[in-house]
C-alpha cells in the first residue's frame, strides 16, 4: 500500500477526518495542512486504518481532540484572559518605543 492510501480506513475515520480538517480550515490553516495534522489526529485517536468486523481493533482514544480545546485556551477563567491581554498590550508598547 502507498504512502497515503486510505483505502483501508472506515467510513467513519474518513468522516473524523473530514470534520476536524473543516475545522483547521475555518481556523485559516491551509488546506494541505489541514489534511495532514486532520489524520494524524485520526491516527492518534484510533492508532490507524482500521480492519472492518464486528470486535476487531482498539477502542478509540480521545485524548488528542480534547487537548486542541484545551490548547487553544477555551476554558480560561476571564480573569486569565485578561491579564493575557494586558500583558499583549505591553508587549507591544514596548516595541513600539524601542
Amino acid at each position: 500500500m502507498p504512502r497515503g492510501d486510505k483505502s483501508s480506513y472506515t467510513d467513519k475515520q474518513k468522516r473524523k477526518a473530514e470534520h476536524i480538517e473543516e475545522g483547521y480550515e475555518k481556523r485559516g490553516v491551509s488546506k494541505k495542512e489541514a489534511e495532514s495534522r486532520a489524520w494524524a489526529t485520526v491516527n492518534k485517536e484510533s492508532g490507524g486504518g482500521n480492519k472492518s468486523g464486528s470486535g476487531r481493533g482498539k477502542p478509540d482514544n480521545h485524548e488528542a481532540s480534547r487537548k486542541g480545546g484545551r490548547k487553544s485556551g477555551a476554558g480560561q477563567t476571564s480573569e486569565k484572559r485578561s491579564e493575557a491581554a494586558k500583558k499583549g498590550w505591553e508587549t507591544r508598547r514596548q516595541k513600539e518605543k524601542g
